[in-house]
């Protein structure tokens, strides 16, 4: 198989991770949105209180719960969102030109090449922003969760803690954890996508630069060959030169 069209398969493959990957980004996080009535958990502050229960209903005595004293900016979770759409629908779009150029056997244009290495730098450093933008917002949630880990719980075991907040922190960590692993691993891709969109680069440049020359080498390969078929013809077709004569003296016998 070809350069060209190696690397061809293995973008498609690549292309065809980031959409299982961005999915992955995408759904948790649109299920951790809704669980929180559209709220962000990222960079959320807030504190423990005990108060006393009151009602007569209910066994009296000591309750904690979370008091959020605000919560986060909701463009920490759409900026890792909108990293995970256009990752799905950028990496369909490609994966189906790239299977188009496999079977059709064709190749991206030196231009075309180049945009392609622009863009996925730019996605790369994106998603890269995205990914340590969700991983600080997640671990300044859980300090707010684990009273700054003085509560005799984990992170993760904070789920299944009642926070008495309006909205639902059942599974909060496993939904965000989930998608910090995605979008850690949609970064990695992209910076697959800038390697193989950078070789591309490289091989349809060779190419463009090593095309017009092949043409001109051939025909002097040809001129060469046919002035040394002539010269070898012409030599054959001259007579020869004649040879001198003797000129040693004869002996006469009387």
């Amino acid at each position: 198989m070809e350069l060209d069209r190696r690397l061809l398969v293995a973008h498609c493959a690549a292309h065809t991770l980031s959409v299982l990957a961005g999915l992955m980004v995408v759904v948790p996080l649109a299920l951790n949105g809704s669980a929180f009535k559209g709220r962000c958990a990222l960079f959320t502050t807030g504190s423990w209180r005990t108060d006393n229960r009151t009602d007569i209903s209910v066994e009296q005595g000591e309750i904690s719960h979370l008091v959020v004293q605000q919560w986060g900016p909701p463009s920490a979770c759409q900026f890792a969102t909108f990293v995970g759409v256009f990752t799905v629908l950028y990496g369909a779009a490609q994966g189906w030109r790239s299977i188009f150029y496999l079977h059709g056997r064709l190749d991206d244009t030196l231009f075309s090449a180049f945009l392609t290495l622009i863009l996925s730098l730019c996605v790369l450093f994106l998603s890269g922003g995205a990914s340590v933008t969700l991983s600080l917002g997640l671990a300044s949630w859980c300090n707010t969760v684990t009273d700054d880990n003085t509560r005799p719980y984990s992170c993760a075991e904070s789920q299944s803690v009642p926070m008495y907040l309006d909205v639902e922190t059942s599974s909060f960590y496993t939904e965000l954890t989930l998608a910090e692993v995605a979008l850690w691993s949609v970064t990695a891709l992209w910076l697959t996508h800038s390697i193989l969109s950078f070789m591309r680069l490289y091989h349809s440049h060779s190419e463009h630069i090593s095309g017009p020359c092949l043409p001109r080498e051939k025909e002097h390969l040809l001129g060469h060959s046919s002035s040394s078929s002539g010269s070898s013809g012409s030599d054959r077709g001259s007579p020869s030169p004649a040879q001198p004569l003797s000129t040693a003296p004869s002996i006469i016998f009387v």
